[in-house]
């Protein structure tokens, strides 16, 4: 166990969602952030804003800050404080709270926030209504003990974004056929599946007042498209989508537990990090990876997370698995041994599709939940984030009471040889993973496949524009076609035999 005195807890959670505000009225992400940091001080019972050493501000998408921590810092009046600002990554909540919490241990940070929030909702209103946002851009610029935390790198490669995968809605879906395929199950049985999973989460949502969606959903409704449930890409109908366009922000006030104490921050608002975890893919594109039908990234730094904490998957009672897509949580299952009928909770918001996902900031909402959670209920919870597309990953461990177990080394996780890719194929290939990518009125546009062609090296295609063939591919299994690789100008095209 950590001396007291680098005991790291989490002592105050904001949270604050922005429903339906006039966009003249509708507060800027950083002003979201600055009130869900006033909240987290008052949540805590203390004085700290003004005490802290470090703020991180995250990534903000589609609006530019020079530096949102700086301009977050001089807002909620922490005038001393170290900014951090961060890379595009929805692993960069839990990151930066590992990350903070080894600075707390080494006695380089006395007390923390780190706060995250967008307003897509209202950025889109403002656009369509043709008003004119008064909302800070650019400045001021960083001082000079600003840091930046994250990998800059894009998430996609040349030959992926060639081929149209460009967005995570198109690329989670190709994931989730190589993994329907390995298990075996039908189409239809594993569209029940996820149907089932989210029905799940939206009991959740529907007793989370921080939702976006606090709404029950049954399997049947999850899994049936209509007008207001078209499919986007192959096999994922909208609302198993992570939703961007939300307004909703979220802080993290954390530190020692004896600096807590000394603070006058009450005991029963304290909640210990036990345990953190950090990986990161390779190959870094997806298209390159070993394997489509798991994430040895992802499962790593859980490993690392349970070791680091001296726990077994059996130990945790509430989980946030990180939630953009189905099959995110269901390779973090796999990688946990969470069967689907396990009572445990694998969301305590509800998930990104239905409390919302607003860009980077999604794992600070999960961390508030679980601490209020653990408050009420003890015991001990873990949260994971994820970044790009399986390429980043963070995870942590939460409880009530400090831990007790000594800290273990994670095996390391066994690395198989990466495929030889090439962007010149002729001839056989089998697939291997696809989607279909459907247009805004629902209907299939774009056949996208990964496969191996005769030589067993790895490439991108594209189908023929053929609904009749995209329809076949949404009725039966795709995964293990047989066909023929041509080039089309840059892009090659895979013709089913």
């Amino acid at each position: 166990m950590q001396p007291p005195s680098r005991q790291v807890v989490v002592v105050g959670v904001g949270q604050v969602v922005q429903r339906d505000a006039e966009p003249a009225l509708a507060l800027e992400p950083v002003a979201l952030m600055a009130e869900a940091a006033k909240r987290a001080e008052r949540d805590a019972g203390a004085i700290l804003l003004a005490g802290l050493d470090h703020v991180v501000g995250l990534h903000v998408l589609g609006w530019r800050y020079d530096s949102v921590a700086t301009l977050l810092a001089d807002r909620i009046g922490a005038a001393q404080a170290r900014p951090i600002d961060t890379e595009v990554g929805g692993d960069s909540p839990q990151r930066c709270i590992n990350e903070l919490a080894r600075r707390i241990r080494d006695g380089h940070c006395m007390a923390a926030l780190v706060a995250g929030a967008e307003a897509i909702r209202t950025r889109r209103t403002a656009r369509r209504d043709g008003v004119e946002l008064g909302w800070v851009r650019g400045g001021p610029a960083p001082g000079r003990n600003h840091e930046r935390w994250g990998d800059r790198r894009p998430g996609v490669s040349p030959r992926e974004q060639r081929h149209g995968i460009v967005l995570p809605t198109v690329a989670y879906p190709l994931y989730e056929t190589a993994l329907r395929a390995r298990l075996g199950h039908s189409p239809e049985d594993h569209q029940a599946r996820i149907g089932a999973l989210y029905a799940r989460l939206s009991q959740v949502a529907a007793d989370n007042p921080h939702a976006w969606f606090p709404k029950v959903r049954s399997a049947d409704e999850i899994c049936t498209t209509s007008d207001t449930n078209r499919i986007i890409a192959w096999p994922y109908p909208k609302v198993v989508n992570a939703v961007m366009e939300v307004d909703q922000g979220a802080a993290v006030i954390l530190t020692s537990a004896e600096h807590a104490r000394a603070l006058g921050v009450p005991d029963d608002r304290m909640v210990h990090l036990l345990g953190e975890g950090e990986a990161t893919a390779e190959p870094w594109f997806f298209s390159e990876r070993p394997r489509m039908d798991e994430s040895p990234a992802q499962r790593a730094s859980i490993d690392a997370a349970l070791a680091s904490a001296g726990l077994s998957a059996e130990d945790v009672d509430a989980f946030d698995l990180y939630s953009c897509f189905p099959v995110a949580i269901e390779l973090a299952m796999e990688a946990l041994s969470i069967a689907h009928d396990d009572p445990r909770p694998v969301s305590v918001t509800g998930g990104l599709a239905q409390a919302g996902g607003p860009g980077n900031a999604y794992c600070l909402h999960a961390v508030a939940r679980m601490t209020e959670r653990l408050r009420e209920q003890g015991g001990t919870g873990m949260v994971t984030g994820l970044g790009w597309y399986f390429t980043k990953h963070a995870a942590g461990l939460y409880g009530r009471e400090p831990g007790d177990a000594k800290p273990r080394a994670p095996a390391p996780p066994p690395r198989q040889p990466d495929p030889e890719m090439t962007d010149t194929p002729q001839g056989p290939a089998t697939v291997i993973a696809y989607t279909v990518v459907h247009d805004r009125e629902g209907a299939p546009a774009q056949g996208i496949v990964i496969g191996r062609d005769a030589r067993g090296r790895r490439f991108v295609a594209n189908t023929p524009d053929d609904r009749e063939l995209f329809e076949a591919m949404e009725r039966r299994e795709f995964v293990g076609a047989s066909g023929v690789l041509g080039p089309d100008g840059e892009r090659i095209v895979f013709t089913p035999a």
